[in-house]
């Protein structure tokens, strides 16, 4: 429940990760506003739907715009506040079930198009607000209430697929690591180009990957987590895709392409090329 919003019934389970992602997201947006000098109403947030989704209702401090829209939308909704105002900061908050299963067909189209946008990726393994159902992140064999016999699809690795749909800009987060967040969430948004944050948001209620990603050496547990290295060429693609294929997540930048040219480019050179036609011109298009 929120005071902004009383009526709204909301709740998120004590120690989801979401909470560091909310908290990430007003610290990237704050100091933007700061640097930029541009007020809240340049941002706006586009949810989708699941435990993530609900972050659009939660942000504390000054509220930005903010759309909770279908589920696996969120970028066809985020192109078309695009398209109707290139000046705005737009930002995507949606889960793994939400963005990798019914919304991974909007992915490519949008890498190809390099729409403007940052995305930032809530992925804790489970469609947690629905009860723990599989996702396309759920490991497979894992016994769940949609897979009772353990699941049979193969599991996506979210950084690769990112990769090698040619998204310009991805990089890799952990929901323990908030200001580190921040400041990948804040780059993203300053890049011009598609960006995508990907944060392992673990889900305390239904798939409790703390221990997995953070290690844990009393239970003889490495941990799934390293940081990208200080060496690491994020220009380089197929050193990213070393990354991502290593065995185990890294965290930080994974890839960045140099100086891409954006949709709001591409169709601003389209515009100048364009001859407007005046009223008589367009009625005489339609004689036979």
């Amino acid at each position: 429940m929120s005071k902004k919003n009383a009526e709204y019934d909301f709740k998120w389970c004590p120690g989801c990760g979401d909470f560091a992602v909310k908290r990430a997201i007003e610290m990237a947006v704050r100091e933007r506003m700061v640097r930029t000098e541009l007020p809240v109403e340049n941002n706006v947030v586009v949810a989708g739907i699941g435990c993530s989704g609900n972050l659009v209702h939660l942000l504390d401090g000054p509220q930005p715009f903010g759309i909770h829209g279908i589920h696996g939308r969120t970028l066809p909704v985020a192109m078309g506040i695009k398209m109707a105002n290139q000046d705005l900061n737009v930002i995507v908050v949606a889960g793994d079930g939400d963005f990798l299963s019914i919304g991974s067909e909007h992915i490519g189209p949008q890498a190809l198009r390099n729409l403007d946008v940052c995305a930032i990726i809530m992925d804790n393994g489970v469609y947690g607000l629905t009860k723990g159902q599989s996702s396309p992140t759920t490991q497979t064999g894992e016994i769940t209430p949609t897979t009772p016999y353990g699941k049979v699809e193969g599991v996506v690795n979210p950084l690769h697929h990112y990769l090698s749909l040619g998204v310009s800009h991805v990089a890799s987060a952990f929901s323990s690591k908030p200001r580190e967040m921040a400041k990948l969430i804040s780059d993203a948004m300053d890049y011009p180009g598609f960006a995508i944050v990907h944060v392992q948001s673990p889900c305390t209620t239904y798939f409790d990957s703390y221990d997995t990603l953070r290690g844990n050496a009393k239970k003889g547990i490495e941990p799934g987590v390293f940081d990208v290295p200080e060496d690491h060429d994020a220009s380089d693609r197929q050193a990213a895709l070393s990354l991502v294929t290593s065995g185990k997540i890294p965290l930080g930048l994974v890839f960045q392409a140099d100086e891409p040219v954006t949709l709001g480019q591409r169709l601003g050179m389209a515009y100048a090329k364009a001859k407007p036609k005046g009223i008589e011109d367009q009625i005489s298009a339609f004689n036979v």
